[in-house]
């Protein structure tokens, strides 16, 4: 099978993240079962035209911001010269309406939807660009096949109209190779966490204000932020305002290795965000047999399993989730079963079983449209 896909950024891409991981990982098994990937997705600075990571085929054309009007005529380039037996449309914010152009069959790929939380992550022009251009798939893709990652996302093209049968659950996952997959020994006073991109509508200030008032009864406990972005300045400025700096490490970007120590040795991680299409971070600690405590919205409440992986909490409300910590930190026996809870619901998913799901669904999609 020769595979075309095309998304907004690829792995390399300083700014890619949850999205273009379960692409790669899912992808990158597809070729090694002997079938051919070419991904169209953006430049970025330093960045190759083509060069082919994990055996996908990755060509480059445009910048992040116009990418959308560039991706028709790089299609158009590419499929003229090559057959293809099947189109992938990973949709991330901005879609490409790949319906309207693409001449094989389609297979789309999706998340999450924005919707009006882009309003919380940036101003009114560019938060209503991506509104009513998402506003514009239930018209343009209301007959094309979906992979999506959790229920949330399908329950939200659902309440769109959109046919639950042209739909498939196909689960993010992670790579069991760089986790230890046992409860590590935690230290003597609480450590918590937070792992991912340091983002506006991620709420990361959120878990400062509950941390705050952790620390009125634990005054050594100490709060890691394990990831990098534009919402760091703020959160490090709000540490001062609350007087918990000397309480808080901004670690950065880490390596993988780095990344697993440092999960490991955490009471709990912590996901603040408005929603997501997922949550692979949440699966990652688990891995680490670390405990989650995420907000109870789309997608998050798919990747914790409340009561065996971890603890959801009211979004936004800042007393629960100051007392899901307090009951971490204060309940040994809880923090153990939920951590060795993490360990089992991690170990349930796999990005093989997801790579061949994938595969089967795209199979599905040739046959049909024959």
């Amino acid at each position: 099978m020769n595979i075309l896909a095309m998304n907004w950024q690829c792995t390399k891409n300083p700014l890619s993240g949850g999205a273009e991981v379960h692409f790669q990982e899912i992808f990158k098994r597809i070729v090694a079962m002997g079938h051919s990937v070419t991904l169209l997705a953006c430049t970025f600075e330093g960045c190759k035209s083509e060069e082919i990571v994990d055996g996908i085929k990755i060509i480059r054309k445009g910048g992040r911001s116009l990418f959308n009007y560039t991706v028709r005529t790089l299609y158009k380039s590419v499929a003229y010269k090559e057959h293809f037996d099947i189109v992938i449309d990973d949709i991330n914010k901005v879609p490409f309406y790949s319906p309207l152009f693409v001449k094989e069959p389609l297979l789309a790929i999706s998340h999450h939807f924005f919707g009006a939380n882009i309003f919380h992550e940036t101003n009114f022009f560019a938060g209503s660009y991506v509104y009513f251009s998402e506003a514009l798939i239930k018209y343009v893709y209301k007959n094309t096949p979906f992979a999506v990652v959790s229920q949330s996302t399908l329950d939200e093209f659902i309440s769109m109209g959109f046919n639950p049968k042209n739909f498939t659950i196909i689960y993010n996952a992670f790579d069991k190779n760089n986790f230890p997959l046992k409860v590590s020994e935690k230290p003597a006073y609480p450590v918590i966490s937070y792992f991912g991109r340091l983002k506006k509508y991620k709420s990361v200030d959120h878990l400062f204000y509950a941390f705050a008032n952790v620390t009125k009864k634990y005054p050594n406990a100490e709060l890691k932020i394990i990831g990098k972005g534009d919402f760091r300045d703020f959160l490090e400025k709000l540490a001062k305002e609350l007087g918990i700096e000397k309480n808080v490490r901004f670690l950065g970007f880490v390596s993988e290795e780095a990344k697993s120590v440092e999960l490991s040795t955490s009471y709990c991680v912590v996901n603040t965000s408005i929603k997501e299409g997922w949550g692979i971070t949440n699966l990652e600690a688990n891995a680490c047999g670390t405990l989650v405590i995420s907000s109870d919205v789309p997608g998050l409440r798919d990747s914790v399993k409340n009561g065996v992986s971890g603890l959801l909490y009211k979004y936004g409300d800042i007393d629960d989730l100051t007392d899901a910590m307090l009951q971490v930190i204060d309940n040994i026996e809880l923090r153990n079963k939920l951590s060795l809870g993490g360990l089992e619901w991690a170990n349930s998913f796999s990005w093989d079983k997801s790579a061949a799901a994938m595969l089967e669904k795209c199979e599905e999609v040739i046959a049909a449209w024959r």
